[in-house]
């Protein structure tokens, strides 16, 4: 890991920069999401953690104070969601830079949770997350918000998810 990197708060400037980066290499991260998240931070709903190597953000990652949906929603345990570092910056220690921050911010939870996407586009994720500790909840599948039921139809897409969380 290059001594360089640091993580920070996301910054306004930080939605147009990671928008274009993210665009450049085929992912669609929208300015106006990405501003989004910036104005929930200035409100305190949640902290956007944002990776930066030579003064340029590479990714990001945001804490949410309490989980918003899932098998711990609304039971005080915060919640780490659209984790997402630039293909040509992973496995270079961003992310697990990422993550051991937003951990230490949880601390005092003494729990941190999160929802993993289970197509291919989700891989470096899920390994991860399984590296760092973090243990699926065993509440199964999950698709568009609510529990599926055995047997249940859905899509591969990013709303099929399994809930995982790590004692801290």
């Amino acid at each position: 890991m290059d001594n360089s990197c640091r993580v920070r708060k996301m910054i306004e400037s930080d939605g147009a920069l990671l928008s274009k980066a993210f665009c450049e290499q085929g992912w669609r991260k929208e300015e106006s999401q990405l501003n989004e998240y910036f104005l929930l931070q200035q409100s305190k709903k949640h902290t956007v953690l944002v990776a930066e190597w030579e003064r340029n953000p590479v990714g990001y990652l945001i804490v949410r104070p309490e989980a918003q949906e899932g098998p711990f929603a609304m039971r005080g345990i915060p919640e780490l969601v659209d984790f997402n570092v630039l293909i040509q910056y992973q496995h270079r220690g961003f992310g697990n830079t990422l993550m051991e921050v937003a951990e230490e911010m949880c601390q005092q939870a003494g729990y941190v949770s999160l929802a993993v996407g289970l197509h291919s586009g989700y891989g470096q994720a899920q390994r991860i997350y399984v590296k760092r500790g973090y243990l699926f909840d065993g509440s199964g599948t999950w698709y568009q918000g609510k529990q599926l039921e055995q047997y249940a139809p859905c899509y591969n897409d990013d709303d099929l998810v399994l809930y995982m969380i790590k004692e801290l």
